[in-house]
């Protein structure tokens, strides 16, 4: 059994192609997806011939749609985004921030960029400063800063962490020496006597 097969697109797919694109794809996504929806069929020469037209039509239509995205990258540069989100006193946060989160605070900020085009390096989940990318296409890709600041005063805890040797022991610090009362530092030591 073939584990590809050669399909003309009758539609225009994501990440794939557009219309009158003739490509290869695993029947698996072939028999589960394009398929059934109409989105692609057997290749043949009439029906390349037919989809003529429509293939210029969206072939415009993605000239257009790569003008209004390398406008978009060029006015997401420099970008920064606050969000108040709700955290212990550690900074930890009781949820996280999400692609969803992103792209909805973008387009408040009349942006229109779709939480699959927030590209998150790691999870959120705790306050800090973080770079996230928003790629619009492979060669379209902008990074843009986010301040996750907490709903509340954090109240740090000052106490050192303790360290663990490999063992599972505690590992002693040295002691920082106290500060000696004000009245000793000034006052000039004794001479000692021989």
């Amino acid at each position: 059994m073939a584990r590809t097969v050669k399909l003309l697109l009758v539609e225009n797919v994501d990440n794939l192609g557009i219309v009158g694109d003739v490509v290869r794809v695993r029947t698996g996504y072939a028999r589960n997806y394009l398929l059934p929806f109409g989105y692609a069929t057997e290749p043949s020469s009439e029906l390349i011939q037919q989809l003529a037209d429509k293939r210029k039509a969206a072939e415009e239509e993605q000239r257009k749609l790569r003008v209004v995205r390398e406008a978009l990258i060029n006015k997401l540069q420099g970008v920064e985004i606050t969000m108040e989100r709700s955290c212990n006193d550690q900074g930890l946060l009781y949820g996280s921030v999400t692609q969803q989160d992103i792209a909805a605070a973008l387009k408040s900020l009349d942006f229109d960029v779709k939480p699959r085009e927030v590209r998150l390096p790691q999870v959120i989940k705790r306050v800090g400063e973080f770079d996230v990318s928003v790629k619009l296409a492979s060669d379209l890709e902008e990074s843009i800063k986010i301040h996750v600041e907490p709903d509340r005063e954090l109240d740090l805890d000052d106490r050192e962490e303790m360290e663990f040797d490999n063992e599972g022991n505690l590992v002693e610090k040295p002691k920082a020496k106290a500060a000696r009362p004000a009245a000793e530092a000034e006052a000039p030591a004794e001479p000692a006597e021989a």
